[in-house]
């Protein structure tokens, strides 16, 4: 007994040093930390909390080893840490949200190679992309998906009456979207990251004034968080996805001048547009007048030793659209170039790739044009699905 309250005393100095409220040198905290992991491992076989603790201090050594670069490290040390947290979620619901939490941290961990510097998925195509990751980054990002909706199932065992559990299982959600996004399952990641920003919005608005301001915060940060990925995600979404996200209500009203912009780069009728998404005619035509979507577009000529030299400005540009097809501005930017002094000449061969805001991996490219000797400009000879 002796032994486990002297065990649990250093677990408490070492939150106060994890928490800030007492500080201590790099060399000091890390020495704690390992002194507290090697003493919670004898009594974690048989004590529940103890056990519970020492897969939350693992997580700490995780991200202590994670924020230093050392990615492997931290992968082997949450992997250690979520056995013991798994051994102990059953017997308290803080050990489970302890377990939920880890196994959220180990599946971002896993997916940060499918990820940019901005935390946008660095492959938003998945399969379709023309560039994408190895088949052991792929691997990783499968096992952070699945481990992701481990920790959503976690949460939703949970009494959903405690807005501590609404809030966990909400943020849960968010990463499942994340995760999904990365691996190119861009409806379903939807559907999850709509599912989320309702149980924030209803837990802000349930009972305002009794939250901890960090927590409104928290919330808030979460919403614009979703509402940024919403935006990026619908880029990649077929018209049958928006319709379909439409049909089980999970197409939120401020996005919908965004989706119908969507169908029209993609060259859907304004009627079909109105009658897939349950729109008048007069609000989809509305929509697409007062919404622009910025078009950027790339030409390149191949040269002499077969490589393709990206062209100045202005064929290497970008502007603002409005109800316009990606066909009809990609072909009108063929025939500006045919035309001017720029032009390689029927002889060469030259490519345009056109995309909705920013240049990416080709595949996501709205409009191709491949031009060569054997060619006509007639229309788009590769352009996408």
């Amino acid at each position: 007994m002796a032994q486990r309250e002297a065990v649990l005393r250093l677990d408490e100095q070492w939150d106060r040093i994890r928490s800030g409220a007492v500080r201590a040198a790099p060399a000091e905290a890390e020495g704690l930390l390992q002194e507290l992991i090697g003493a919670l491992r004898e009594p974690a076989g048989t004590d529940p909390e103890c056990a519970a603790r020492l897969g939350l201090r693992l997580g700490d050594l995780a991200a202590r080893r994670f924020a230093g670069g050392d990615r492997a490290g931290a992968l082997a040390a949450v992997e250690e840490g979520l056995r013991y947290a798994q051994q102990a979620a059953g017997h308290d619901p803080e050990y489970a949200r302890w377990y939920a939490r880890g196994l959220i941290n180990h599946g971002v961990w896993l997916a940060w190679p499918l990820s940019d510097g901005e935390r946008l998925p660095r492959y938003p195509l998945g399969p379709k992309a023309e560039t994408g990751p190895s088949a052991m980054e792929r691997a990783a990002g499968e096992r952070a998906r699945d481990l992701t909706r481990a920790a959503v199932d976690v949460w939703a065992a949970l009494d959903q009456r405690d807005p501590v559990n609404r809030r966990g299982l909400a943020q849960a959600e968010v990463f499942l979207g994340d995760r999904l996004a990365e691996l190119g399952s861009t409806e379903d990641a939807v559907a999850w990251a709509v599912d989320a920003e309702g149980a924030f919005r209803q837990l802000l608005l349930a009972d305002p004034g009794s939250q901890e301001a960090q927590e409104t915060q928290e919330a808030e940060e979460a919403l614009d968080h979703i509402g940024r990925q919403l935006e990026l995600r619908l880029r990649f979404l077929s018209f049958d996805s928006l319709v379909n996200l439409r049909a089980r209500g999970l197409l939120a009203e401020r996005l919908l001048p965004r989706a119908v912009v969507a169908a029209r780069i993609d060259g859907v009728a304004e009627s079909e547009i109105a009658s897939g998404l349950h729109l008048d005619a007069e609000q989809v035509r509305t929509m697409l007048e007062v919404t622009p979507w910025r078009a950027v577009w790339r030409f390149e000529v191949r040269g002499p030793d077969g490589l393709w030299a990206v062209q100045e400005h202005p064929w290497h540009s970008r502007t603002d659209i409005r109800n316009r097809t990606a066909e009809d501005v990609g072909l009108e930017l063929a025939h500006g170039f045919r035309g001017s002094a720029d032009y390689p000449g029927d002889g060469a061969h030259w490519r345009l790739l056109l995309w909705w805001h920013a240049e990416g991996d080709p595949a996501g490219a709205r409009f191709r044009l491949l031009v060569g000797p054997d060619t006509s400009l007639g229309g788009p000879s590769d352009t996408p699905s």
